[in-house]
């Protein structure tokens, strides 16, 4: 069994994701992702679009990857799938108000991507938060040090 698929399952259960729900994303979500590659973040996802559907995204060391799955004839659609090296000016905020984080980055095409995930609990906000940073700072830090 390789690293992703170690990580993935119990990353979304972490979550509070269905297994239906995962295992209906995992085709598309699983051609996106590097099988070494471990999944650090699951969550549902809301756009800021108005676009209808139920979105999953996952956050791995290397890729950003959001899938869509639409309401009346429930298909699965990619949404975005960035490596990201390729994503900038990435920021996020949690909103304590609306129990939100509201994550937003720019894809290589310039596209703003904006999606709001919801927070349980306040030791959850904390734990997205300390994943976000994790992997947008400190580790892009790392990487280019390295370089």
């Amino acid at each position: 069994m390789d690293v992703f698929s170690r990580t993935f399952l119990p990353t979304a259960t972490e979550a509070g994701i269905p297994l239906a729900t995962v295992t209906r994303h995992l085709p598309v979500i699983g051609r996106c992702v590097d099988p070494d590659d471990p999944a650090v973040l699951v969550a549902r996802v809301r756009p800021a679009s108005q676009l209808g559907g139920e979105f999953l995204m996952l956050l791995t060391y290397r890729r950003l990857v959001v899938t869509r799955e639409t309401r009346v004839l429930h298909r699965l659609q990619l949404h975005l799938n960035a490596h990201l090296r390729h994503l900038s000016h990435v920021t996020w905020a949690i909103d304590p108000r609306d129990s939100t984080i509201e994550m937003c980055a720019t894809a290589v095409d310039g596209v703003r991507e904006r999606f709001q995930m919801r927070v349980t609990d306040p030791a959850h906000g904390s734990r997205l938060d300390a994943v976000l940073k994790q992997v947008f700072t400190e580790r892009r830090r790392n990487v280019s040090l390295a370089a």
